[in-house]
């Protein structure tokens, strides 16, 4: 198969699930869209789609093929930049994965500088948890990924960097009720939602049974800032990492609530996150820039020690 453009616009139909609007955003007439899906249809002798009043679906062979294609079009994209960045990175485009919390703070603070450095690659980011990260990397869709790597230690195809712990820590508004107390127990904490972002399979059965029930969280949601929004104006307590709250709470946006000791052990008391990427990949020159951006702010970020009440 020596022509991508027919996989571009099956991916595009695919994605879009309509000939009019994949037409449109592969810039092609619907009759030339569909000529060039019954072409690839002809070349792999299989028939990759259902037309039905509402658009298309896919059948057995089209969810194959797309598979397939999403890593052929990727690996294309992927020569295509190293080839063109290679001496200079005046150009190409960098695609990269971030969890909730690295997001909040590291990358921002790698991107800047790297932006500065290097202005005329294209970034492109995305933000997941680490499952869907772990997939769209197998998949060839990012070069490389920060997260949360607790479950991702026995996959033989990554590469994982471990970087910097930062303690957790839980949250609330100011003026919140549990700031009054002399201490912070168990039955205290129950009695308001718990809110974070998704937990690793351990930590998450962990801090169930110290809750003493099924869910840990009662918010489970992997946008920080959001988080944040309706830690400030509600009495939801956050689990966050102290990076990503720092700033807020000496701004008194925020309030750190010290850690109940019957939780110790049952949650995770410090972020486990690590660069990740193919073990079987080199990277391109603007991702391997980027690496090296990367651990240099990693490494000399300021030393947030959280206080302990």
């Amino acid at each position: 198969m020596n022509d991508l453009r027919q996989l571009r616009h099956f991916v595009a139909l695919a994605e879009h699930g309509h000939f009019a609007r994949a037409a449109e955003a592969v810039s092609l007439s619907q009759p030339a869209l569909s000529r060039s899906i019954q072409a690839l249809e002809n070349q792999l002798d299989c028939r990759l789609l259902d037309r039905n009043p509402r658009g298309i679906s896919l059948t057995a062979h089209g969810r194959l093929v797309l598979e397939h294609a999403r890593r052929l079009l990727a690996g294309s994209r992927a020569l295509d930049n190293a080839v063109r960045q290679l001496g200079n990175l005046e150009a190409g485009e960098l695609r990269l994965g971030a969890g909730p919390f690295p997001a909040a703070r590291l990358l921002p603070q790698t991107l800047a500088a790297y932006s500065r450095a290097h202005p005329k690659v294209s970034l492109v980011l995305c933000i997941e948890n680490w499952q869907n990260l772990h997939q769209r990397l197998l998949d060839d869709e990012l070069e490389l990924f920060v997260a949360d790597y607790s479950e991702l230690r026995d996959d033989p195809r990554l590469d994982i960097q471990p970087l910097r712990v930062h303690e957790s820590r839980l949250c609330c508004r100011p003026g919140h009720p549990l700031l009054a107390a002399a201490t912070l127990d168990l039955a205290a904490l129950q009695g308001f939602p718990l809110a974070g972002p998704r937990l690793p399979r351990d930590a998450e059965q962990g801090l169930a049974a110290a809750l003493g029930r099924e869910q840990p969280l009662d918010v489970q949601c992997d946008d920080v800032l959001l988080l944040k929004e309706l830690v400030r104006n509600s009495d939801v307590i956050c689990l966050a990492t102290w990076d990503v709250i720092a700033a807020d709470v000496a701004a008194g946006h925020l309030a750190a609530l010290p850690w109940p000791g019957l939780l110790d052990g049952a949650s995770p008391r410090g972020s486990a996150y690590a660069l990740v990427r193919h073990a079987s990949r080199s990277l391109s020159p603007a991702a391997d820039a980027f690496v090296q951006r990367l651990l240099e702010t990693d490494a000399s970020g300021e030393a947030l020690s959280p206080p302990h009440a």
